[in-house]
């Protein structure tokens, strides 16, 4: 080992000492915002109730000090009717009663305070926690690229500057699609279950309490939220890898895939498929597949496009898709950054020895093409 290679493992054993170190203090202040996130979620719980109680207990105050009240000014009206014990009992009673309103009123304005702050609080504490969350996925990121194995991309590629950026994004797209599916899988199915599990005590509730026939109304409700449910996850393990694609084939999955995506858009979809329809290479169908549905979403989540086409051909020795929209368009010679949909699929069109072609300007629509060859066995 040369005393230069030496230098360099010395540095980067310090970087990812003084990186290590870094992670550990931001995950120690994320848990411990969260451990007090909780804390106060808690406390807020319990000063609601302690809410509801002083507003019940004050309404009945007042009741009650209204008719101590009236009660005063009936013995200050008619003073000769009433004997001396009479008259003092009545003034301290309205006296007390007044008291205790006053008391009562100031402890609800307190707990009032008390969790308009909590509320203002577990807000800021959120938001510390994303932040977090965020800090520690980036230096995993960092950790992982110097850490990881790059010796196959320093292969493909000569500059070093270019394997740096590479290997940075491939790790980034990473850890964003596992944050994406977890995201998906909590916003989605984990909170339409937890949704479906608090229904189902409500429907017991509702049967005991109203009858059957407003539980069934409940039932159904529930029964819609179930398949709402299967519905999203059958979304997501699509997104993963459609098994349609093994069983059937590129042309009726793609089909399939966008007669399901119609259904969730606003703009026209059409599609049309020429040459003889046939199974081509796995990997082929696969990289066309997930071709059209990164150009299919893009259309539909930037180009604010109204119609979108897709084209796809097969022929003997190779196979070809475009996507073509009517949406806004973009300049071609501008990159932008934390954007990895290109990317990924210039990486699995080359790992194709495909070619793709982008002509795009602002507010004339986007056409992308990708080319593949069919080699013969």
């Amino acid at each position: 080992m040369s005393s230069n290679q030496y230098s360099i493992e010395k540095v980067l054993e310090k970087m990812m000492e003084t990186v290590g170190d870094s992670r550990e203090k931001i995950f120690e202040i994320g848990e411990d915002s969260r451990g007090e996130y909780n804390l106060l979620k808690r406390e807020l719980e319990n000063i609601q109730s302690n809410v509801i109680e002083i507003i019940n207990k004050n309404e009945k105050m007042e009741v009650q000090s209204r008719f101590a009240r009236n009660r005063l000014a009936e013995v200050s009206k008619y003073f000769n009717k009433f004997t001396d014990e009479e008259v003092r009992k009545a003034y301290e009673q309205a006296n007390d009663y007044q008291v205790k309103l006053a008391v009562l009123r100031q402890e609800e304005k307190q707990l009032r305070e008390r969790r308009d702050h909590i509320e203002r609080r577990l807000i800021k504490l959120q938001d510390t926690i994303g932040r977090a969350e965020t800090l520690v996925n980036q230096i995993n990121v960092v950790i992982n690229y110097l850490t990881g194995d790059l010796k196959q991309v320093t292969e493909m590629v000569a500059d070093a500057m270019e394997i740096q950026k590479f290997g940075l994004k491939i790790i980034q797209v990473q850890e964003e699609e596992r944050k994406r599916l977890s995201r998906e899988i909590h916003d989605g199915p984990a909170q339409m279950m937890a949704n479906v599990l608090l229904r189902s005590d409500i429907v017991e509730r509702i049967y005991t309490e109203r009858g059957p026939e407003e539980a069934m109304k409940e039932i159904r409700d529930l029964r819609v939220m179930v398949k709402d449910s299967l519905s999203e996850v059958r979304r997501i393990i699509y997104d993963l890898r459609p098994m349609a694609l093994d069983d059937l084939g590129l042309i009726p999955t793609l089909e399939k895939y966008l007669r399901y995506i119609q259904e969730h858009v606003k703009a026209t979809i059409t599609f049309k498929s020429f040459g003889k329809e046939r199974r081509i290479p796995s990997d082929m169908e696969v990289a066309i597949f997930r071709f059209v549905q990164e150009a299919v979403q893009n259309a539909n989540k930037h180009s604010e496009a109204k119609e979108i086409a897709v084209k796809v051909e097969l022929k003997l020795n190779g196979a070809t898709a475009i996507i073509k929209d009517d949406g806004k368009g973009f300049n071609t010679n501008l990159k932008k950054e934390g954007s990895f949909g290109l990317l990924g699929m210039r990486e699995r069109v080359n790992m194709l020895d495909g070619e793709l072609s982008i002509h795009s300007n602002p507010g004339r629509g986007t056409l992308i093409m990708v080319q593949i060859p069919i080699k013969s066995n």
